[in-house]
C-alpha cells in the first residue's frame, strides 16, 4: 500500500529531492481567492453571505451567530463530549500557561536599563475549519492560547453548515460557549479570512489570524499577511514515524491511518531501520483501512505520492531523514525513545514512545495541534501563547548613563553620516551641563 524509498545504501546530499511530499500549489489558489477578498473589501457582509451560498450551499440569516444559537448548542452537548472538551480545555490551559515568558530587566550600567516586555495583541481572529471534518478541538487549540496570552477580544469564524440552519457546526459553537466566546461568525474559506482581516458592517478587523484551513484559506492568509499577522500557511496534515524493530506494527499502522483520515492529500511516512517492521506494517494496513469509516479517503492518502516508507541503515540516518522532512507530527517508536527524541531538531511536535500517539496531541495532551506543515517546521513553530504576544523593549536611561555612552553614539552616527543622531544625544547633555 505504501511506496518504498530505499536509502540504506546511503543518504543523498539533498534529501528533500527524494522524500515524499504532498504537491500543493498555494500560489495558483490566489487567483481564485483574490477577487473574493476584494469583494469582501468593497461589499462587506453581503459578499460574505453570497460566498457562503456559492461555496457552502447555504446562506446564513446573518454573518454573526446569535448568542442564543451558541447557548443552545452548548445546552445540547452530550455528557461525554462536554466532559472531553472540558478536560481538553483544562489541559491546554496548563500546557500553554507554561509557555508564557517572564519579563526581564537588564542593567547595562548604573541608570541604564532595558526591560523586555511581552504585550498581547489586542484583538485576534481564529479560524476553525468545517469541511470534510468538523473540529470543536480546533476551537480549544486556538482560543486557549489566546486567552492565556491575555488577548482582550477574540472572534471565531467557521463555515456555515446546511444541517444547522446555516450556522457553524453545533459542537464548534458549543466549544465556543464553554470558552465564553460569543463573537462567532458563519463564514468559511477565503471570505472568512477576509472578514476577520478587513472587517465589515460592524465587524472590527483583527490584528492576528490563526487556525488551519484548506488551500483557499491558506492563500487568503498569504494575500492578507501584512494587513494582519498570521500564524502560518498551513498545508495538508502529515505524520512521520521513526521506528526500529522494537516498534509494534499495529501501533504504527493505526497512527499512519489516523492522519490519513483527515484528507486525501494527508501524508503518512514511516522512517525505519527495519525491513521486517515495514513488511509487518504493510501486512496490517489493508485490514485496518478496510475496517475504518473513511477507508476510501485513507486509501487515497496512503497510496498517494506524499506517503511512503523510507528505509534507512541506522537511527542516525533516520534522524537525518526526519530533520529533512520536518514533519508536522513526528513519532519516535524506538528503543530509548526519549534519548532519540532529544536529538530531533525539526518537527512541529514530537511524540515519544509507544503510548504517545499523535491523536493524543490532537485532543488532550496539553499541547497544541495547530502545527507547521510542508517542511516549515525547519523555521517555524506551532501555535502557542507566544503567537499572540509581541516582544517589546523598554529603554530607560538616566542622564549620567546617557553621558557615559554618548561618545559612542556620536562616533557611530558620524560613521554612518547621520549626524543628527549624535546631535539628539549631545543636545541633552549640553542642556543639562548648562553650556
Amino acid at each position: 500500500m505504501l511506496q518504498r524509498i530505499d536509502l540504506r545504501a546511503g543518504l543523498p546530499r539533498v534529501l528533500g529531492d527524494v522524500l515524499p511530499r504532498a504537491a500543493v500549489d498555494i500560489g495558483s489558489a490566489t487567483a481564485t481567492v483574490a477577487p473574493i477578498i476584494e469583494d469582501v473589501r468593497h461589499r462587506g457582509a453581503a459578499a460574505v453571505l453570497d460566498a457562503a451560498q456559492r461555496f457552502d450551499g447555504v446562506r446564513p440569516a446573518a454573518v454573526r451567530v446569535p448568542v442564543e444559537v451558541i447557548e443552545a448548542a452548548s445546552g445540547a452537548l452530550t455528557g461525554s463530549l462536554r466532559a472531553a472538551l472540558v478536560e481538553s480545555i483544562a489541559r491546554a490551559r496548563v500546557g500553554h500557561a507554561a509557555q508564557l515568558p517572564a519579563e526581564t530587566v537588564t542593567t547595562l550600567a548604573s541608570g541604564a536599563l532595558v526591560r523586555q516586555r511581552w504585550v498581547p495583541v489586542r484583538r485576534v481572529g481564529l479560524y476553525v475549519p468545517g469541511g470534510r471534518a468538523l473540529y470543536p478541538s480546533s476551537v480549544v487549540m486556538n482560543v486557549v492560547p489566546a486567552q492565556v496570552a491575555g488577548v482582550d477580544a477574540i472572534a471565531v469564524t467557521s463555515p456555515p453548515q446546511k444541517d444547522n440552519d446555516g450556522w457553524p457546526d453545533r459542537n464548534v459553537l458549543a466549544a465556543c460557549a464553554l470558552l465564553d466566546i460569543d463573537e462567532v461568525y458563519a463564514a468559511g474559506g477565503a471570505q472568512g479570512i477576509a472578514l476577520l482581516a478587513l472587517g465589515a458592517d460592524g465587524v472590527e478587523p483583527v490584528d492576528v489570524i490563526t487556525g488551519p484551513g484548506n488551500v483557499y484559506v491558506t492563500a487568503a492568509k498569504r494575500l492578507l499577511r501584512g494587513v494582519v499577522g498570521i500564524d502560518s500557511e498551513a498545508g495538508p496534515t502529515e505524520i512521520a514515524v521513526v521506528a526500529d524493530d522494537s516498534a509494534d506494527p499495529e501501533y504504527v499502522a493505526a497512527d499512519l491511518i489516523s492522519q490519513a483520515e483527515h484528507d486525501p492529500l494527508a501524508a503518512s511516512v514511516l522512517i525505519t531501520t527495519s525491513t521486517e517492521l515495514a513488511d509487518a506494517v504493510d501486512a496490517v494496513l489493508p485490514a485496518r483501512v478496510a475496517a475504518t469509516k473513511h477507508s476510501e479517503r485513507i486509501t487515497e492518502a496512503l497510496t498517494g505520492p506524499q506517503s511512503g516508507v523510507v528505509l534507512v541503515a541506522g537511527i542516525d540516518d533516520a534522524l537525518a531523514v526526519a530533520d529533512a522532512y520536518a514533519a508536522e507530527h513526528l513519532e519516535i517508536q524506538t528503543r530509548d525513545a526519549a534519548a532519540v527524541a532529544a536529538r530531533v531538531r525539526n518537527a512541529g511536535a514530537v511524540f515519544v514512545g509507544a503510548y504517545s500517539p499523535v491523536s493524543l496531541g490532537d485532543y488532550c495532551a496539553g499541547s497544541n495541534h495547530v502545527l507547521p506543515t510542508g517542511g516549515s517546521a525547519r523555521f517555524s513553530a506551532g501555535l502557542a501563547a507566544t503567537t499572540f504576544l509581541r516582544q517589546q523593549q523598554v529603554i530607560d536611561y538616566s542622564a549620567d548613563a546617557l553621558r557615559e555612552v554618548g561618545p559612542h553614539v556620536a562616533a557611530l552616527s558620524a560613521a554612518e553620516d547621520l549626524p543628527a543622531h549624535g546631535e539628539a544625544v549631545a543636545v541633552r547633555l549640553t542642556a543639562r551641563d548648562g553650556s
